[in-house]
């Protein structure tokens, strides 16, 4: 998890920096993923570097994906009713970064809830000693 933490963090700096090329510079909030985007590196390189703290640092990562998802979420929206044949958004480069940015924070959430449910699956040295050996 550390690893895809990591290469989201980097996916969302590129975004963040098309984001803002596309729009002309217009708004610095178009940089927003990428300031989400260095905060999955940073949890993710602290992850790798100490075993010891990448399971408090990937749940972490898994809370600022879900307020990624939280604050991109109505550019999603938008794209979703503007394919479906409603009005075009006000502002469409900016839905089209939000949907973005939503969709790869969805994709993190589902992988790290994945990683998790696996982590748990596998059975460890202590829990075959505690079932009295291997049956």
């Amino acid at each position: 998890m550390p690893k895809l933490s990591i290469n989201i963090g980097v996916l969302l700096i590129l975004l963040g920096i098309l984001s803002y090329w596309l729009t002309g510079a217009a708004s610095l909030t178009a940089l927003i993923p990428s300031f989400f985007g260095l905060a999955f590196i940073g949890l993710g390189a602290l992850g790798k570097k100490s075993e010891s703290m990448r399971k408090h640092t990937m749940h972490a990562a898994l809370l600022l994906a879900i307020l990624g998802i939280g604050g991109s979420f109505g550019g999603l929206i938008n794209i979703i009713t503007m394919l479906g044949g409603g009005d075009e958004p006000a502002r469409l480069g900016a839905s089209i970064g939000q949907a973005l940015m939503a969709l790869i924070c969805i994709f993190f959430v589902i992988a790290g809830v994945k990683s998790f449910i696996d982590a748990r699956k596998k059975p460890t040295a202590d829990t075959k000693f505690e079932d009295g050996g291997n049956d």
